[in-house]
């Protein structure tokens, strides 16, 4: 995820999707966080208890080579390659609990890579960078002392449900409200569902405009598309997230997952207007809007909140587990 520095102030407003008829998604509601009681982690949850505390991890790199990393090590590099350095400490912190919750819950499922493997594109995994890419792209020594102490500061936590590490999915901005799991993957995840996520506004990203005229649309969606753009779209639904569920054109019906796909948009939260030689989608957020919100942590850590606060928001209902035995 590619994600350019932020100006240092949170916005008081944010864009929460709200539901009007006609073709649109009118966002300028205003948020009411509610946010979960936060308890402290345990001193020891066992995973897995045959394993010694220092953890190995391989990860699959761009070249296919797999090589073994020690756990903590592979999280700054995770934080390195996923979040700005001079993002909110707690912002970091909570990313990094994050990176390592979904690292141990790869392996532990062992079927995505051989090996039980992570890999370091951020399509598939995670995007991983190494302090010495890291700086030699322009970080900072600074920057990159500020994420190894948010990851040294939660070395061994975790997040899980019912005992079990969660899937702790993660993406860019979502445009003022997550998405639910089940809107996007078919299945309904307990600790996966809709919140508002205020103040991403600064986020490169939160919105875009993409221009389709008919070819683009006939070649891109295996469709015919007769008369003009005013008869090519019909019945569009939305999801809980103030995403599009599904929308027909051209006579075929398409899930907004589909249509993300297909038309390569940044998210599902999309607006279509119509125009003389085709239609204008204007999206709002960057990624699968399932989960942790990384411009929503930052302003989260903004207006004072700590990183357990911004976990348990955004995965309600979970734990922060403080693991000496991580398998």
């Amino acid at each position: 995820m590619s994600m350019k520095s932020k100006p240092r102030q949170l916005l008081a407003a944010f864009l929460l999707g709200a539901l009007v008829p006609s073709l649109f998604l009118h966002f300028g509601q205003k948020a009411n966080l509610s946010l979960p009681e936060i308890t402290q982690p345990t001193e020891s949850v066992n995973i897995s208890d045959d394993l010694p505390q220092s953890t190995q991890i391989h990860v699959q790199l761009a070249d296919g080579s797999i090589v073994p990393m020690e756990l903590e090590s592979y999280v700054t590099g995770v934080v390195l390659g996923e979040m700005p350095a001079d993002f909110e400490v707690e912002a970091l912190k909570a990313q990094a609990v994050v990176a390592r919750t979904y690292t141990l819950k790869r392996r532990e499922e062992g079927i995505r890579h051989p090996m039980g493997a992570v890999c370091v594109d951020p399509g598939c995994c995670q995007a991983y960078k190494s302090p010495e890419t890291y700086l030699a792209e322009g970080g900072t020594d600074t920057g990159l002392s500020k994420i190894r102490s948010a990851v040294e500061d939660t070395a061994g936590q975790v997040l899980t449900y019912q005992g079990a590490l969660i899937e702790a999915t993660y993406f860019s901005c979502s445009g003022g409200r997550t998405e639910d799991a089940a809107a996007v993957w078919g299945g309904e995840v307990p600790y996966l569902q809709s919140v508002d996520s205020p103040g991403e506004e600064h986020a490169s990203k939160y919105t875009a405009e993409v221009f389709f005229d008919r070819q683009t649309l006939e070649e891109r969606l295996g469709i015919e598309l007769h008369s003009g753009p005013e008869s090519w779209i019909r019945g569009i639904t939305y999801t809980e997230g103030g995403g599009v569920a599904a929308l027909t054109i051209g006579g075929c019906r398409f899930t907004g997952v589909e249509l993300r796909r297909l038309l390569e948009l940044n998210s599902t939260a999309f607006s279509v207007t119509l125009k003389p030689d085709g239609i204008v989608l204007t999206t709002w957020g960057h990624g699968h809007r399932v989960g942790m919100s990384q411009y929503g942590a930052d302003a989260m850590a903004l207006a004072g909140n700590s990183f357990a606060q911004i976990l348990l928001y955004y995965y309600q209902g979970t734990r922060i587990d403080k693991t000496d035995a991580l398998g």
